[in-house]
């Protein structure tokens, strides 16, 4: 039998351990608890908005983006899609012409980002779900062209899809001369199209884009057989990192190869960042809490003189004695621990079902604040505590064996 944790659990159970020292362990430990199921319901919160902006940067690009390494765009050349396609995983190859332009509606005008796509890469992405009015398309049988607007866009210009009197006109800066004149009738390009569908996935897209043919985009810039950049479709059960290594190998230095994290790199790590600062601050609060454990044992110490001189005479040594109180300060770290993490996980699988906790904004994809658990925070969680526990017991046990010392 571990003789220093039996005698812990009993000075802890005790009834007649003094009833202040009893109040100062129960604010410790459920301090700890407050603190710990916090904690871990804050990093989870964090889990899911992370995958949550994955999954909205997944309608938006492909599982692998080819870019140049330098300029805004590359020429795209039969030899180069066959160079990509023999890579070993890779399925399809979707051009696309990105940039600002001006998109007017009965004459009110909006800077917008086009995006030239075709329609087999809008629903390689899962577009088709997201379309809230119209229809996903992108051409008609006659070639009519149409554009994907965001419901923001709609909004803000008093969109009607059902008016075809009053087509959509896209305007974009006639870049043959190096300094345009606004008031020249020549400085813009302009062409129309008429609204085909409206989606709705996030305010920052749903502001910002419309998606139209990839001829129509090609056409209004004039890059002829030039690309803003290519997006890698993947063959199911193909390991992205794999392809990625592949393409960069065979692509060479003038193109940037970039899975999807890399391609939003800094918002992620803003994300991260800031669950590290979160995870900081309330390491900080845990410490707090546990202050209590010191003054408990250290309350504790000065209660047991009587026992500590007769274990001391019974032979027990400064270990034993600094064992005891490390013993009693870790089953009331580890008990508020436990009841945190036991509670924390409650409330969290209860917001996952019932998605109780609203994020309060109309327009986001979802409306409760997503939440995903991850056995990794589970162990930083138990590993803060273990330090901190560890921090607040030692000087008063280490004071409680000098004590034993001085007798001896």
């Amino acid at each position: 039998m571990n003789l220093p944790l039996f005698i812990a659990k009993r000075y802890f159970f005790s009834r007649k351990k003094s009833n202040f020292i009893n109040v100062i362990s129960m604010i410790s430990m459920i301090g700890v608890g407050v603190g710990t199921m916090a904690l871990v319901i804050v990093l989870s919160v964090f889990n899911g908005l992370e995958d949550l902006f994955r999954q909205l940067h997944n309608t938006f690009n492909s599982e692998i983006v080819i870019k140049p390494a330098q300029g805004k765009s590359f020429a795209v050349t039969g030899a180069l899609t066959a160079k990509i396609k023999s890579v070993e995983g890779v399925d399809q190859v979707y051009e696309v012409i990105e940039d600002n332009a001006v998109l007017t509606y009965r004459d009110v005008p909006l800077l917008v980002k086009m995006r030239g796509v075709s329609e087999e890469f809008l629903r390689h992405n899962g577009m088709d779900s997201m379309i809230v009015a119209g229809k996903l398309r992108l051409q008609s049988a006659e070639d009519d062209n149409f554009a994907i607007i965001g419901s923001g866009i709609q909004y803000m210009l008093s969109i009607s899809l059902q008016d075809e009197m009053h087509p959509l006109q896209v305007w974009y800066p006639n870049n043959t001369k190096k300094a345009i004149d606004v008031n020249s009738p020549n400085a813009f390009r302009r062409s129309s199209l008429m609204a085909g569908g409206v989606f709705a996935i996030e305010q920052r897209y749903d502001d910002r884009f419309i998606f139209v043919p990839l001829p129509f985009a090609r056409d209004l810039v004039q890059l002829g057989n030039k690309r803003t950049y290519l997006e890698i479709g993947l063959k199911p059960k193909t390991s992205i990192r794999r392809v990625q290594d592949r393409l960069k190998e065979a692509l060479g230095a003038d193109f940037v190869v970039q899975d999807r994290d890399e391609q939003h790199a800094s918002l992620l790590r803003a994300i991260r960042f800031e669950k590290l600062f979160v995870y900081i601050t309330f390491s900080f609060i845990l410490a707090i809490a546990s202050f209590n454990i010191f003054f408990s044992l250290t309350m504790l110490a000065i209660e047991k003189k009587k026992d500590i001189a007769i274990l001391s005479a019974m032979g027990a040594s400064m270990k034993f004695i600094k064992q005891l109180f490390m013993t009693e300060g870790a089953i009331i770290a580890f008990t508020g621990t436990i009841l945190g993490l036991v509670f924390g996980v409650l409330l969290c699988l209860i917001q996952q079902q019932f998605g109780i906790f609203k994020l309060g904004m109309e327009t986001s994809i979802v409306d409760a604040y997503p939440v995903k658990m991850r056995f990794g925070d589970f162990a930083l969680t138990g590993l803060t505590i273990l330090l901190i526990t560890f921090g607040f017991s030692y000087f008063p046990a280490m004071k409680a064996a000098k004590d034993v010392d001085v007798r001896l």
